[in-house]
C-alpha cells in the first residue's frame, strides 16, 4: 500500500498550532519564550550600569564583542529582585530595536507545547501591567506563562537612548 502524500497545507496547520519554547524560572514560577526569538542563553557576566534608566534596565554588557542592554527579568515583572546564583543566566533575544538580554533565576528546558494546551490569559490577570503576558500553558506537571517580548522590551525610544549612552 502506498503511502498518502502529506498535503502541505494540513501539515502547515499541525506546526502552526505548536509552540516551541524556552522554558524558564522567575522566583517559583515557569514562563516561556518563543524559541525564534533566543540567540542564546549565557552564564551571568559583568554588567554596566546606564545612569538614568529604567529600574529594570540592568545596564548593558559586552556579549563577544557586542555592547548588548540587559533587563533584570524579575523587576520588569514586577516580582522582587534577589541575589544572582550559580543558575542565573542571561537570555538573549532578538527584538525589533535588536539584541536584549534578559536575567533569569534559571533556564529549566526547550520544548514544544501542543496549541490545544495553551489558552488565553483571562482579562483579570493580563491587565496593563501584564502585558508581557500572551498565554498560558497547561503542562502535566505545572503551569507556565508564555510571554509576549513586545510587551516586556523597551520601547524603540528608551532602545535608542540606551544605544547613544553606550557611545557617549
Amino acid at each position: 500500500m502506498a503511502a498518502r502524500p502529506i498535503d502541505p497545507a494540513v501539515e502547515n496547520q499541525a506546526t502552526t498550532t505548536e509552540e516551541h519554547v524556552v522554558i524558564f524560572r522567575l522566583a517559583d514560577e515557569f514562563y516561556a519564550l518563543d524559541i525564534q526569538a533566543v540567540q542564546e542563553i549565557v552564564r551571568m557576566q559583568a554588567i554596566t550600569a546606564i545612569p538614568g534608566s529604567d529600574p529594570w534596565v540592568e545596564g548593558i554588557t559586552n556579549l563577544r564583542g557586542r555592547v548588548v542592554p540587559v533587563i533584570d527579568l524579575r523587576r520588569r515583572c514586577g516580582i522582587f529582585a534577589s541575589e544572582h546564583t550559580p543558575e542565573t543566566r542571561i537570555v538573549v533575544v532578538s527584538s525589533a530595536s535588536g539584541m536584549v538580554g534578559l536575567i533569569v533565576d534559571a533556564v529549566s528546558e526547550v520544548m514544544r507545547i501542543p496549541g490545544e494546551q495553551v489558552e488565553q490569559p483571562s482579562s483579570i490577570v493580563s491587565g496593563i501591567d501584564n502585558a508581557y503576558l500572551r498565554g498560558i500553558a497547561k503542562l502535566e506537571d505545572r503551569l507556565v506563562s508564555l510571554v509576549d517580548l513586545s510587551g516586556v522590551l523597551p520601547s524603540d525610544e528608551t532602545m535608542y537612548e540606551m544605544t547613544e549612552a553606550q557611545a557617549a
